[in-house]
């Protein structure tokens, strides 16, 4: 069991929150009904992302059992076989399609649709796309933006095109984050973690982590004083969460370029303090001017 456990990594479930962020933005959180909604789009994502994961495992099988840390997976290890883990991806599908039906109408269907899109890009992902430098981060970053809009489907919330590209942007960077662990891993060991990790390198990995970093602060700023969202949230004063958004890049940046420290995303959520801090702080600033104020 353990094993299995391990092949779906219920850690990284933690990425599907972002479904939760239309009924947050949508000031709908308090809203049981809403809620529910989301919570049903979140536990289909995950079945979905855990069968992705399983595929993921099987067709990297090879490499994983030739990386120093991977090996480690069920798959690559010999402690599950491939072909269950085949009927285990299957059944993962089979219930990331089934939780849905507890939506009614549109909802339902709409939110099947961008799952199996979801699912789809992914094992594309995981067969050939992943072989090519940039595309491999967009698609990535296109998977939080179909989290998105699962959450806005699931619950009706019309979802902004701000919510979107801000969502893009910051994956986008985190992605970037973890190519440059690629890199420093190459460059220490002269073996390529990844196909493409040969058709990235410091320079331009840090150039590219600026240019996101800056393009998303730029966006949130605009995003915090648009017309628009000050009317909705009736409030002058969302742009002070732009404090935290400041903090959380410059520490992710440390983390990256001073400590090496990026190569998962997830990990980093989980174990450092202070991004942990920054979190919070951004939430209950939003808390306060959306639900409070």
């Amino acid at each position: 069991m353990k094993n299995y456990i391990q092949l779906i990594r219920p850690t990284h479930w933690v990425k599907n929150l972002f479904i939760f962020l239309p009924v947050f933005f949508g000031q709908q959180f308090t809203n049981p009904t809403t809620l529910l909604q989301s919570l049903v789009a979140f536990v289909a994502f995950c079945f979905a992302a855990s069968a992705v994961y399983c595929f993921n495992d099987i067709i990297d099988v090879d490499d994983d059992r030739r990386h120093p840390v991977k090996c480690q997976r069920p798959i690559a290890s010999g402690a599950v076989n491939i072909s269950t883990a085949y009927l285990f991806m299957v059944i993962l599908i089979a219930l990331s399609a089934s939780v849905p039906m507890l939506l009614n109408g549109e909802a339902l269907y709409r939110t099947m649709l961008v799952i199996a899109i979801y699912i789809v890009m992914e094992f594309a992902y995981c067969t050939y796309l992943k072989r090519y430098a940039i595309i491999d981060i967009c698609i990535l970053s296109m998977g939080f933006v179909l989290r998105i809009l699962a959450g806005g489907t699931a619950t009706g919330i019309i979802i902004s095109h701000w919510l979107v590209m801000m969502t893009f942007l910051l994956t986008l960077f985190l992605g970037i984050a973890k190519r440059r662990d690629d890199v420093i891993r190459m460059e220490a060991t002269g073996i390529a973690p990844r196909h493409n990790t040969k058709r990235y390198n410091l320079v331009f990995v840090n150039e590219a982590l600026t240019i996101t970093a800056a393009v998303m602060l730029v966006c949130y700023i605009m995003y915090t004083v648009s017309p628009e969202v000050t009317e909705n949230f009736g409030s002058q004063y969302v742009y002070l969460t732009t404090i935290f958004v400041v903090m959380g890049l410059l520490r992710y940046i440390q983390l990256a370029v001073v400590d090496g420290k990026t190569g998962d995303p997830t990990k980093v959520l989980l174990h450092d303090r202070f991004t942990q801090c920054v979190l919070v702080g951004w939430s209950l600033s939003f808390i306060l001017i959306i639900y409070i104020l």
